[in-house]
C-alpha cells in the first residue's frame, strides 16, 4: 500500500522543482553504511592515568586489547588478542575487565542479552604474566552473569541461576553463598525487571573495599504478578512470562545481605530500623564507604519522596545476628527525589558528594556522616547534568552543566576549597568527557545539530592535546546531500512560559508558500529532544522529510529537564495534561506562522512520545490531521510501579490523575488519520496498551491504522525490521500529510 520510498521519490518530490545535491531515501539511511559516524568507545583508563586500553578488531589477529599513551595516541602493547589466548576459529573477545593491579583479565565471551541492561555469557580468567587461560567456571552448568574481580584480585564473584558464587583463583574452588535463587521467585546478586528498567542496573553486588565482604541484593518476587507474551515461530508459539510490577501492584520484597567470604556467612541488614515512621519500600543504591565494615544504603518509600541514607556496620552485633543500621543522611521533598549515582566518599572519612535539588536546581552538595551543615558546592539557575568525579590531591571536581542553555552542556572544573569554577569547553553544543583515572586527561567527545561528533584529547586544563575522530569523511558525505539547517527557537504557550524548540525548513524554502509540519517528539520525564546535539540517523530521516516538502518541528514541553526542579516537577500527578497543553500551544503557534499550512500539521513519537503523539490526536484533534504512536502508553494503570508512581502515586491514591489524560479515555475525539505500531514482544511498554486502544477505537467506531511487529520489544530491531518501520512510517506521512 502507499508509494515505495525505498529509493527516495515521492509524487511531491518528482513534482516540485529540484533542487541541488543528492536526495537522502530511507535505505540509505538505515541499511547502509553511507552515513557511518565514527567515535571512540570501550577505553579503559589505566591505573597510572596516562595509558589505556581499547578492544580493537583485527582481520589476522582477532579482538584485542590494545594499550595507547593517552598524550601521543602511540601504541604501547597488545596486551592480550583472541586468536593468540583461544585459538584460530575459538571464541572473540566481547568485553574485558582488568584486576584492580591489573595482573590479570576477566574477558566476555559468547553473551546473550536479556533486558536493557542485563545479559549473561561465559567468562575466562587470563593471567597476564603467566599467559594462562582458564575458565571461570564449569560452562556445561550454563551461562554465567556480571563476574567481577575482587578488589585484591583474588576471587571473582558472579550469578547463575538467581544465586551469587565466589571462585577462589589460587586453589580454584567454587562456592556458592546462596542457595535459594529460582526463577520468577528469588533473585540473588541481581536485580528484577523493574530495578533494571527504572533505576537503571542489574548489578546486585558490590565488594568492600578489601574484598573481604560482599553487599548483595535479594528480590523475593514470590507475591509479584506475572506478565506473559507469546513468541512466535513454532508451530505452538511460546509463552515468556516474567514478574512485572504494575503501578499499584505489589513489588518484590528487597533485602540487603552481607557475606563475609572469610567464615562463609551471611547476615541481613535491618533495613527499616526500629520505631521507623517511614515505609520503606526501596533500596535505589548500595555503597562501600573508604571504611570496608561500613556499607552505605539509600532507602526510599514508596512515592519516592522520601530518600535516606543508612549505614549499616558490620563490626555491631553478634556475628549470626541482623546488622543494625544507623541514618547518616535524609531528605524530603513534595513530589519525587531523583536518584543518580553521583555519590562519593571523600578520604576525610567525614564527609561525602551527592547531588541535590533542595534548592531548585540539581546542584553538588557537600554533606557530613554527623548530620552537620551541609555545603553548596555549584550555584545558579542551572542544572548539573554530569558529575565525572573528584581529584582529591587537587581537590577539584569535575562535571557538567546546563548554565550556559538546557539545550547546551558544558564541561567545567570546580576547586572545592574556594569554589572556584573553570569552563572547559569552548565551542557551543552538547560536550561530554571520560577522564583518566588521575584525571589528567579526559577524552571531550563534541557534537552540534547540525555537525557530527569531533572527539578529542584534553589534559586536566582543557588544552586539547590531539585529535581522535574528526568524522571528516561523514561531513564530506553529508555535504553532497541537500540537507537543511535545524535552527532552535523559543515560544511561549498560553500562559507564557517560554518552551525550547526547532526546526528544519526544506532545502529552497519560499517564506511565500504554505507548508505542512512533521512534530517529532518524546515529551516525556528524563530526555530531551532539543539539544544541540548530533543525533545521527533520527536527524537524518527528518532532513529526507524536510526534502520531500516537510517543515520537521520538535518541542520540549514542561516536565523535561535541565530547567530546574519546578519546570521538570509540574506534571506531578497529572502527567500527560500538560504536555498535551503545550503540544496544543505549539500547533496554534506554527499554524499562525505566514509559511505553515495549519491544516496539515502532524506528530509522531515513540514510547512516551507515542503517548503524547496518541493525547494529541485526540484531545488535540482540532490541531493535529495525522499522528503515528509507537509503542505507547495508553493508560499508565498498565505500566511499572517505580517509573508510574514516581510521577502519578498509585492508582488507588490518584485515579483522576490516570483516567483523565489517558488517551483511552478520549478516542471519541478522535478525527485525523492515526497510525499505532507496536513489538508484540515489548517487555517494556507492552503491547497490551496498543491492544487497549483498539479496543475503545473499535468501541468509538473509529478508523485507524495498526501495524504489529512480531516478537520484537520497545527498540523495534533486528534484520530488516528498522528499514520496514521507517519505510511504513514514511508512506503513512506522505499519504496522510
Amino acid at each position: 500500500m502507499g508509494i515505495a520510498l525505498s529509493y527516495g521519490l515521492s509524487t511531491f518530490s518528482q513534482t516540485k522543482e529540484k533542487q541541488s545535491g543528492l536526495a537522502l531515501n530511507n535505505k540509505l539511511i538505515w541499511a547502509s553504511g553511507e552515513f557511518r559516524t565514527e567515535s571512540v568507545s570501550g577505553l579503559n583508563s589505566m591505573n597510572d592515568g596516562i595509558h589505556y586500553t581499547s578492544l580493537e578488531s583485527d582481520e589476522n589477529a582477532g579482538a584485542r586489547i590494545v594499550k595507547y599513551s593517552y598524550l601521543t595516541g602511540e601504541r604501547v602493547a597488545v596486551v592480550a588478542g583472541s586468536k593468540s589466548i583461544f585459538g584460530e576459529g575459538k571464541e572473540s573477545i566481547e568485553d574485558y575487565a582488568f584486576s584492580a593491579d591489573e595482573s590479570k583479565l576477566l574477558i566476555t565471551t559468547e553473551s546473550e542479552s536479556i533486558y536493557r541492561y542485563s545479559s549473561k555469557a561465559n567468562y575466562y580468567i587470563y593471567e597476564l604474566k603467566a599467559s594462562k587461560l582458564s575458565p571461570l567456571t564449569d560452562f556445561k552448568k550454563g551461562k554465567q552473569r556480571l563476574a567481577e574481580f575482587a578488589p585484591n584480585a583474588d576471587q571473582v564473584a558472579f550469578v547463575r541461576d538467581n544465586n551469587l558464587f565466589l571462585k577462589n583463583l589460587s586453589s580454584g574452588e567454587e562456592k556458592q553463598a546462596t542457595t535459594d535463587g529460582e526463577f520468577n521467585k528469588i533473585i540473588n546478586g541481581a536485580t528484577d525487571w523493574v530495578y533494571e528498567e527504572e533505576f537503571g542496573f542489574d548489578k546486585g553486588f558490590q565488594w568492600s573495599p578489601d574484598g573481604r565482604k560482599i553487599a548483595l541484593y535479594r528480590f523475593d518476587e514470590s507475591e509479584v504478578r506475572e506478565f506473559s507474551m507469546a513468541m512466535y515461530g513454532e508451530l505452538y508459539p511460546e509463552e515468556y512470562r516474567f514478574k512485572y510490577p504494575k503501578a499499584g501492584e505489589q513489588n518484590a520484597q528487597v533485602g540487603i545481605w552481607i557475606y563475609d567470604t572469610a567464615v562463609g556467612n551471611l547476615r541481613e541488614v535491618n533495613l527499616q530500623g526500629e520505631g521507623a515512621k517511614v515505609r520503606f519500600e526501596y533500596i535505589p543504591r548500595i555503597k562501600w564507604t573508604l571504611n570496608p565494615d561500613l556499607l552505605c544504603i539509600m532507602r526510599m518509600n514508596r512515592h519516592q519522596n522520601v530518600l535516606e541514607f543508612i549505614l549499616a556496620d558490620m563490626k555491631v552485633g553478634s556475628r549470626s545476628g541482623d546488622i543494625p543500621t544507623t541514618s547518616c543522611f535524609k531528605e524530603q521533598n513534595e513530589t519525587y527525589i531523583d536518584v543518580n549515582d553521583n555519590l562519593f566518599f571523600l578520604q576525610d572519612g567525614k564527609s561525602f558528594l551527592w547531588n541535590s535539588e533542595r534548592d531548585g536546581y540539581n546542584h553538588i552538595w557537600q554533606f557530613y556522616l554527623d548530620g552537620s551543615g551541609p555545603r553548596q558546592l555549584t550555584k545558579g539557575n542551572y542544572d548539573v547534568i554530569d558529575f565525572y568525579g573528584i581529584d582529591q590531591s587537587k581537590n577539584t571536581i569535575y562535571y557538567s552543566s546546563s548554565e550556559v542553555s538546557a539545550t547546551e552542556q558544558h564541561i567545567y572544573a570546580l576547586e572545592m576549597k574556594k569554589l572556584k569554577t573553570r569552563k572547559l569547553s569552548l565551542q557551543s553544543g552538547v560536550h561530554t568527557a571520560v577522564f583518566s583515572k588521575t584525571f589528567a586527561y579526559y577524552i571531550n567527545y563534541h557534537s552540534s545539530a547540525n555537525t557530527p561528533p569531533y572527539i578529542s584529547m584534553h589534559n586536566q586544563t582543557g588544552k586539547m592535546v590531539r585529535v581522535l575522530k574528526d568524522n571528516q569523511s561523514l561531513k564530506t558525505t553529508l555535504a553532497k546531500y541537500n540537507l537543511g539547517t535545524k535552527e532552535f527557537f523559543r515560544f511561549e504557550n498560553s500562559i507564557k512560559t517560554p518552551l525550547n524548540a526547532w526546526m528544519i525548513k526544506p532545502p529552497g524554502f519560499e517564506e511565500g508558500k504554505k507548508y505542512p509540519v512533521f512534530v517529532t517528539i518524546y515529551g516525556g520525564p528524563g530526555h530531551n529532544t532539543v539539544r544541540d546535539s548530533w543525533s545521527g540517523k533520527s536527524y537524518l530521516w527528518h532532513q529526507m522529510l524536510a526534502q520531500q516538502g516537510y517543515i520537521v518541528v520538535s518541542c520540549d514541553p514542561r516536565g523535561t529537564q535541565y530547567r530546574g526542579r519546578e519546570f521538570k516537577h509540574s506534571t506531578y500527578k497529572q502527567l500527560g495534561k500538560l504536555e498535551t497543553e503545550d503540544f496544543i500551544d505549539l500547533a496554534k503557534y506554527l499554524g499562525g506562522l505566514s509559511y505553515v499550512d495549519q491544516s496539515r500539521i502532524g506528530m509522531q513519537g515513540w514510547s512516551y512520545g507515542g503517548y503524547m503523539t496518541a493525547l494529541c490526536m485526540t484531545k488535540g484533534a482540532d490541531q493535529y490531521k495525522a499522528g503515528i504512536s509507537v509503542a505507547p502508553v495508553t493508560n499508565w494503570r498498565y505500566y511499572d510501579s517505580i517509573y508510574t508512581e514516581r510521577f502519578m502515586q498509585t492508582p488507588q491514591e490518584n485515579a483522576d490523575g490516570y483516567d483523565d489524560n489517558s488517551p483511552i479515555n478520549h478516542v471519541e475525539k478522535l478525527k485525523g488519520d492515526f497510525l499505532l505500531i507496536h513489538g508484540s514482544a515489548d517487555d517494556n511498554v507492552h503491547y497490551q496498551n496498543t491492544m487497549e486502544m483498539v479496543e475503545a477505537l473499535v468501541q468509538a467506531n473509529k478508523e485507524f491504522d495498526m501495524f504489529i511487529y512480531p516478537n520484537k520489544n520497545h527498540g523495534i530491531y533486528g534484520g530488516n525490521t528498522t528499514l520496514h518501520l521507517y519505510n511504513k512510517m514514511t508512506n503513512f506521512i506522505l499519504e496522510n500529510l
